[in-house]
Protein backbone atom coordinates (compact mmCIF):
# COMPACT_ATOMS: atom_id res chain seq x y z
CA UNK A 1 0.00 0.00 0.00
CA UNK A 2 1.20 3.47 -0.77
CA UNK A 3 1.91 5.88 2.04
CA UNK A 4 -0.68 8.60 1.75
CA UNK A 5 0.58 11.00 4.41
CA UNK A 6 2.25 14.32 3.59
CA UNK A 7 5.46 14.87 5.50
CA UNK A 8 7.13 17.89 6.97
CA UNK A 9 4.09 20.14 7.53
CA UNK A 10 3.87 21.04 11.19
CA UNK A 11 0.32 21.05 12.48
CA UNK A 12 -0.88 24.26 14.07
CA UNK A 13 -2.58 24.37 17.42
CA UNK A 14 -4.28 27.29 19.05
CA UNK A 15 -1.06 27.81 20.97
CA UNK A 16 1.42 27.50 18.11
CA UNK A 17 3.23 24.86 16.12
CA UNK A 18 2.70 21.30 17.26
CA UNK A 19 5.56 19.66 19.13
CA UNK A 20 4.02 16.18 19.15
CA UNK A 21 0.77 14.38 18.63
CA UNK A 22 -1.38 12.74 21.27
CA UNK A 23 -3.77 9.85 20.59
CA UNK A 24 -6.36 8.21 22.81
CA UNK A 25 -7.92 4.78 22.29
CA UNK A 26 -11.43 4.72 23.74
CA UNK A 27 -14.62 2.73 24.10
CA UNK A 28 -17.09 4.44 21.76
CA UNK A 29 -16.99 5.36 18.07
CA UNK A 30 -14.69 6.57 16.49
CA UNK A 31 -12.60 4.47 18.96
CA UNK A 32 -9.48 6.54 18.31
CA UNK A 33 -9.07 10.29 18.76
CA UNK A 34 -5.91 12.26 18.01
CA UNK A 35 -4.76 15.84 18.59
CA UNK A 36 -1.80 18.05 17.78
CA UNK A 37 0.13 18.82 20.96
CA UNK A 38 2.13 21.95 21.82
CA UNK A 39 3.36 23.73 24.92
CA UNK A 40 -0.16 25.17 25.15
CA UNK A 41 -1.69 21.71 25.31
CA UNK A 42 -4.30 20.11 23.08
CA UNK A 43 -4.89 21.46 19.61
CA UNK A 44 -7.93 20.96 17.40
CA UNK A 45 -8.89 17.31 17.04
CA UNK A 46 -7.82 15.65 13.81
CA UNK A 47 -10.55 14.33 11.54
CA UNK A 48 -11.48 10.72 12.22
CA UNK A 49 -9.92 8.11 9.97
CA UNK A 50 -12.06 7.37 6.89
CA UNK A 51 -12.16 3.71 7.92
CA UNK A 52 -12.63 3.46 11.68
CA UNK A 53 -11.40 0.72 13.96
CA UNK A 54 -14.29 -1.74 14.25
CA UNK A 55 -14.70 -1.72 18.01
CA UNK A 56 -13.50 -0.42 21.35
CA UNK A 57 -9.97 0.94 21.07
CA UNK A 58 -7.89 -0.62 23.84
CA UNK A 59 -4.34 0.28 22.94
CA UNK A 60 -2.60 2.75 20.66
CA UNK A 61 0.97 3.24 19.47
CA UNK A 62 2.77 5.57 17.07
CA UNK A 63 5.68 4.22 15.06
CA UNK A 64 9.08 5.53 16.21
CA UNK A 65 9.45 7.66 13.09
CA UNK A 66 5.98 9.09 13.57
CA UNK A 67 4.67 8.04 10.17
CA UNK A 68 2.18 5.36 11.29
CA UNK A 69 -0.32 4.76 14.08
CA UNK A 70 -1.76 1.40 15.19
CA UNK A 71 -4.84 0.69 17.29
CA UNK A 72 -5.64 -2.57 19.09
CA UNK A 73 -9.40 -3.04 19.29
CA UNK A 74 -12.20 -5.39 20.24
CA UNK A 75 -13.73 -6.55 16.93
CA UNK A 76 -12.12 -8.19 13.89
CA UNK A 77 -9.57 -7.44 12.44
CA UNK A 78 -8.53 -6.63 16.07
CA UNK A 79 -5.76 -4.29 14.93
CA UNK A 80 -5.97 -1.34 12.53
CA UNK A 81 -3.05 0.71 11.28
CA UNK A 82 -2.90 3.98 9.36
CA UNK A 83 -0.28 6.19 7.77
CA UNK A 84 0.19 9.26 9.96
CA UNK A 85 1.27 12.76 8.98
CA UNK A 86 0.75 16.37 9.99
CA UNK A 87 -2.62 16.05 8.23
CA UNK A 88 -3.62 13.19 10.52
CA UNK A 89 -4.84 9.75 9.50
CA UNK A 90 -4.14 8.41 6.04
CA UNK A 91 -5.93 5.58 4.27
CA UNK A 92 -6.03 2.48 6.45
CA UNK A 93 -3.38 -0.14 5.70
CA UNK A 94 -4.62 -3.54 4.55
CA UNK A 95 -5.30 -5.93 7.40
CA UNK A 96 -2.63 -8.51 8.13
CA UNK A 97 -3.11 -11.73 6.18
CA UNK A 98 -3.19 -13.66 9.46
CA UNK A 99 -5.17 -11.68 12.01
CA UNK A 100 -4.65 -11.65 15.76
CA UNK A 101 -6.84 -14.43 17.15
CA UNK A 102 -9.27 -12.15 19.00
CA UNK A 103 -9.70 -8.83 20.79
CA UNK A 104 -6.55 -6.74 20.69
CA UNK A 105 -5.62 -5.25 24.06
CA UNK A 106 -2.18 -3.78 23.50
CA UNK A 107 -0.02 -2.83 20.53
CA UNK A 108 3.61 -1.79 20.19
CA UNK A 109 6.07 -0.95 17.41
CA UNK A 110 9.68 -2.06 17.71
CA UNK A 111 12.27 0.71 18.25
CA UNK A 112 13.44 0.36 14.64
CA UNK A 113 9.85 0.53 13.40
CA UNK A 114 10.31 -2.72 11.52
CA UNK A 115 7.91 -4.85 13.57
CA UNK A 116 4.55 -4.44 15.28
CA UNK A 117 3.19 -6.66 18.04
CA UNK A 118 -0.35 -7.16 19.35
CA UNK A 119 -1.37 -8.64 22.72
CA UNK A 120 -4.78 -10.30 22.47
CA UNK A 121 -7.39 -12.37 24.28
CA UNK A 122 -7.13 -15.90 22.88
CA UNK A 123 -4.28 -18.26 21.98
CA UNK A 124 -1.52 -17.58 20.98
CA UNK A 125 -2.14 -14.39 23.06
CA UNK A 126 0.45 -12.43 21.09
CA UNK A 127 0.89 -11.88 17.35
CA UNK A 128 3.84 -10.10 15.75
CA UNK A 129 4.38 -8.91 12.20
CA UNK A 130 7.11 -7.32 10.11
CA UNK A 131 6.23 -3.67 9.46
CA UNK A 132 7.18 -1.43 6.55
CA UNK A 133 5.81 1.50 4.59
CA UNK A 134 3.60 -1.10 2.87
CA UNK A 135 2.09 -2.15 6.19
CA UNK A 136 1.88 -5.59 7.74
CA UNK A 137 4.13 -8.40 6.58
CA UNK A 138 3.70 -12.15 7.07
CA UNK A 139 3.03 -13.00 10.72
CA UNK A 140 6.02 -14.28 12.68
CA UNK A 141 5.79 -17.80 14.08
CA UNK A 142 4.26 -18.03 17.53
CA UNK A 143 6.65 -18.30 20.46
CA UNK A 144 7.44 -21.92 21.34
CA UNK A 145 6.21 -21.29 24.87
CA UNK A 146 3.12 -19.11 24.78
CA UNK A 147 2.12 -16.54 27.38
CA UNK A 148 -0.02 -18.23 30.01
CA UNK A 149 -3.35 -16.70 28.98
CA UNK A 150 -4.94 -13.51 27.62
CA UNK A 151 -2.35 -10.93 26.55
CA UNK A 152 -3.09 -7.54 28.10
CA UNK A 153 -0.01 -5.49 27.20
CA UNK A 154 3.04 -5.60 24.96
CA UNK A 155 6.43 -3.89 24.89
CA UNK A 156 9.74 -4.04 23.04
CA UNK A 157 12.97 -3.31 24.90
CA UNK A 158 14.73 -0.10 23.77
CA UNK A 159 17.34 -2.13 21.89
CA UNK A 160 14.64 -4.18 20.21
CA UNK A 161 16.30 -7.38 21.39
CA UNK A 162 13.60 -8.48 23.82
CA UNK A 163 9.81 -8.36 24.03
CA UNK A 164 7.49 -8.68 27.01
CA UNK A 165 3.81 -9.60 27.23
CA UNK A 166 1.67 -8.94 30.29
CA UNK A 167 -1.03 -11.56 30.67
CA UNK A 168 -3.87 -12.68 32.94
CA UNK A 169 -2.61 -15.94 34.38
CA UNK A 170 0.45 -16.78 36.42
CA UNK A 171 3.30 -15.88 35.86
CA UNK A 172 1.49 -12.73 34.55
CA UNK A 173 4.51 -11.68 32.48
CA UNK A 174 6.28 -13.50 29.65
CA UNK A 175 9.50 -12.20 28.09
CA UNK A 176 11.40 -13.44 25.04
CA UNK A 177 14.55 -12.62 23.10
CA UNK A 178 13.63 -10.92 19.82
CA UNK A 179 15.44 -10.88 16.50
CA UNK A 180 14.64 -10.52 12.82
CA UNK A 181 13.58 -14.17 13.02
CA UNK A 182 11.01 -13.38 15.69
CA UNK A 183 10.56 -14.88 19.15
CA UNK A 184 13.40 -16.70 20.86
CA UNK A 185 13.22 -19.10 23.79
CA UNK A 186 11.18 -17.66 26.64
CA UNK A 187 13.18 -16.20 29.53
CA UNK A 188 12.77 -17.82 32.94
CA UNK A 189 10.01 -16.32 35.03
CA UNK A 190 11.01 -13.79 37.67
CA UNK A 191 11.70 -15.40 41.05
CA UNK A 192 9.06 -13.16 42.61
CA UNK A 193 6.07 -12.93 40.31
CA UNK A 194 3.75 -9.98 39.87
CA UNK A 195 0.76 -10.46 42.17
CA UNK A 196 -1.91 -10.44 39.46
CA UNK A 197 -2.82 -9.75 35.84
CA UNK A 198 -0.05 -7.99 33.93
CA UNK A 199 -2.16 -5.10 32.62
CA UNK A 200 0.71 -2.81 31.68
CA UNK A 201 4.38 -3.45 30.97
CA UNK A 202 7.23 -1.04 30.28
CA UNK A 203 11.01 -1.19 29.83
CA UNK A 204 13.12 1.68 31.11
CA UNK A 205 14.78 3.80 28.37
CA UNK A 206 18.15 2.25 29.16
CA UNK A 207 16.66 -1.22 28.96
CA UNK A 208 17.91 -2.09 32.44
CA UNK A 209 14.53 -2.30 34.20
CA UNK A 210 11.14 -3.80 33.42
CA UNK A 211 8.02 -2.69 35.29
CA UNK A 212 4.61 -4.37 35.41
CA UNK A 213 1.33 -2.72 36.48
CA UNK A 214 -0.92 -5.44 37.81
CA UNK A 215 -4.01 -6.48 39.74
CA UNK A 216 -3.54 -7.07 43.47
CA UNK A 217 -1.25 -5.32 45.90
CA UNK A 218 1.45 -3.97 45.51
CA UNK A 219 -0.10 -3.12 42.08
CA UNK A 220 3.33 -2.55 40.54
CA UNK A 221 6.40 -4.77 40.37
CA UNK A 222 9.77 -3.77 38.93
CA UNK A 223 12.82 -5.88 38.13
CA UNK A 224 16.36 -5.33 36.91
CA UNK A 225 16.59 -6.46 33.30
CA UNK A 226 19.55 -7.77 31.32
CA UNK A 227 20.26 -10.13 28.45
CA UNK A 228 19.88 -12.89 31.05
CA UNK A 229 16.33 -11.82 31.82
CA UNK A 230 14.73 -10.84 35.11
CA UNK A 231 16.79 -9.90 38.14
CA UNK A 232 15.70 -9.81 41.76
CA UNK A 233 12.55 -7.77 42.23
CA UNK A 234 13.05 -4.24 43.54
CA UNK A 235 11.51 -3.44 46.91
CA UNK A 236 7.96 -2.18 46.72
CA UNK A 237 7.46 1.57 46.87
CA UNK A 238 6.85 2.85 50.41
CA UNK A 239 3.56 4.37 49.21
CA UNK A 240 1.75 1.96 46.92
CA UNK A 241 -0.67 2.80 44.14
CA UNK A 242 -4.13 2.66 45.69
CA UNK A 243 -5.72 0.08 43.40
CA UNK A 244 -5.23 -2.29 40.49
CA UNK A 245 -2.50 -1.09 38.14
CA UNK A 246 -3.49 -0.77 34.48
CA UNK A 247 -0.73 1.23 32.80
CA UNK A 248 3.00 1.80 33.32
CA UNK A 249 5.40 4.29 31.74
CA UNK A 250 8.96 5.45 32.34
CA UNK A 251 9.89 9.04 31.56
CA UNK A 252 12.32 9.42 28.63
CA UNK A 253 15.16 10.15 31.06
CA UNK A 254 14.35 7.00 33.01
CA UNK A 255 14.22 8.98 36.24
CA UNK A 256 10.48 8.58 36.86
CA UNK A 257 7.96 5.76 36.71
CA UNK A 258 4.21 6.39 36.45
CA UNK A 259 1.39 3.95 37.16
CA UNK A 260 -2.21 4.46 36.05
CA UNK A 261 -4.57 2.63 38.38
CA UNK A 262 -8.02 2.09 39.87
CA UNK A 263 -9.02 4.16 42.90
CA UNK A 264 -8.22 7.80 43.55
CA UNK A 265 -5.78 9.49 42.82
CA UNK A 266 -5.83 7.22 39.71
CA UNK A 267 -2.23 8.15 38.80
CA UNK A 268 0.84 7.57 40.99
CA UNK A 269 4.35 8.59 40.02
CA UNK A 270 7.72 7.91 41.61
CA UNK A 271 11.30 9.01 41.16
CA UNK A 272 13.31 6.09 39.78
CA UNK A 273 16.98 5.29 40.23
CA UNK A 274 19.26 2.26 40.30
CA UNK A 275 18.01 1.76 43.86
CA UNK A 276 14.42 1.49 42.69
CA UNK A 277 11.41 3.50 43.77
CA UNK A 278 11.86 6.87 45.43
CA UNK A 279 9.33 8.79 47.51
CA UNK A 280 6.02 9.20 45.68
CA UNK A 281 5.47 12.56 43.99
CA UNK A 282 2.58 14.64 45.25
CA UNK A 283 -0.70 13.99 43.51
CA UNK A 284 -1.72 16.41 40.78
CA UNK A 285 -3.85 19.29 42.09
CA UNK A 286 -6.60 18.27 39.66
CA UNK A 287 -6.99 14.50 39.69
CA UNK A 288 -8.25 12.30 36.91
CA UNK A 289 -11.97 11.81 37.40
CA UNK A 290 -11.98 8.05 37.06
CA UNK A 291 -9.88 4.93 36.80
CA UNK A 292 -6.52 5.46 35.14
CA UNK A 293 -6.21 2.98 32.29
CA UNK A 294 -3.16 4.23 30.43
CA UNK A 295 -0.31 6.66 30.94
CA UNK A 296 2.36 8.15 28.68
CA UNK A 297 5.14 10.74 28.88
CA UNK A 298 5.81 13.03 25.93
CA UNK A 299 9.05 12.39 24.02
CA UNK A 300 10.73 15.36 25.76
CA UNK A 301 9.48 14.21 29.15
CA UNK A 302 7.88 17.60 29.80
CA UNK A 303 4.29 16.36 29.79
CA UNK A 304 2.38 13.35 31.10
CA UNK A 305 -1.03 12.16 29.91
CA UNK A 306 -3.55 9.79 31.49
CA UNK A 307 -6.44 7.94 29.83
CA UNK A 308 -9.35 7.53 32.25
CA UNK A 309 -12.86 6.14 32.48
CA UNK A 310 -14.79 9.35 33.20
CA UNK A 311 -15.03 12.64 31.33
CA UNK A 312 -12.84 14.23 29.99
CA UNK A 313 -11.42 10.72 29.35
CA UNK A 314 -7.90 12.11 28.81
CA UNK A 315 -5.98 14.50 31.05
CA UNK A 316 -2.54 16.00 30.56
CA UNK A 317 -0.16 17.85 32.86
CA UNK A 318 3.18 19.58 32.59
CA UNK A 319 5.89 17.36 34.08
CA UNK A 320 9.22 18.29 35.67
CA UNK A 321 11.59 16.97 38.31
CA UNK A 322 9.17 18.52 40.82
CA UNK A 323 6.30 16.40 39.53
CA UNK A 324 2.91 17.43 38.19
CA UNK A 325 2.18 20.96 37.07
CA UNK A 326 -1.23 22.56 36.61
CA UNK A 327 -3.50 20.45 34.40
CA UNK A 328 -3.77 21.54 30.80
CA UNK A 329 -7.21 22.60 29.61
CA UNK A 330 -9.30 19.72 28.30
CA UNK A 331 -9.44 19.30 24.55
CA UNK A 332 -12.31 21.15 22.90
CA UNK A 333 -13.54 17.88 21.43
CA UNK A 334 -13.26 15.05 23.95
CA UNK A 335 -12.71 11.37 23.22
CA UNK A 336 -16.11 9.71 22.83
CA UNK A 337 -16.04 7.64 26.03
CA UNK A 338 -13.73 5.76 28.40
CA UNK A 339 -10.08 6.37 27.60
CA UNK A 340 -8.31 3.01 27.61
CA UNK A 341 -4.92 3.81 26.07
CA UNK A 342 -2.85 6.91 25.35
CA UNK A 343 0.31 7.61 23.35
CA UNK A 344 2.40 10.55 22.22
CA UNK A 345 3.84 10.57 18.72
CA UNK A 346 6.71 12.62 17.33
CA UNK A 347 6.51 15.08 14.48
CA UNK A 348 7.22 13.39 11.16
CA UNK A 349 10.60 14.51 9.83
Amino acid sequence: MLHHGRRGLLSKTSGGVASYYLAVAHSNSPYITAYPWSSSGFGTKFSNPATLPTGTGRGVSFSPSGDAIAVAHSITPFVSAYPWSSSGFGTKFSDPATLPASQGNGVAFSPAGTEVMVAHVTSPYVSAYPWSSSGFGTKFSNPATLPALTGRSAAFSPAGTEVAIGNVNTPYIAAYPWSSSGFGTKFSNPATLPAGNGNGVAFSPAGTVIAVAHNATPYVSAYPWSSSGFGTKFSNPSTLPTGNGFGAAFSPSGTELAIAHATTPFITTYPWSSSGFGTKFSNPATLPTGQGNGVAFSPAGTEIAVASTLTPFVLAYPWSSSGFGTKFSDPATLPALDGLGVAFGKIVA
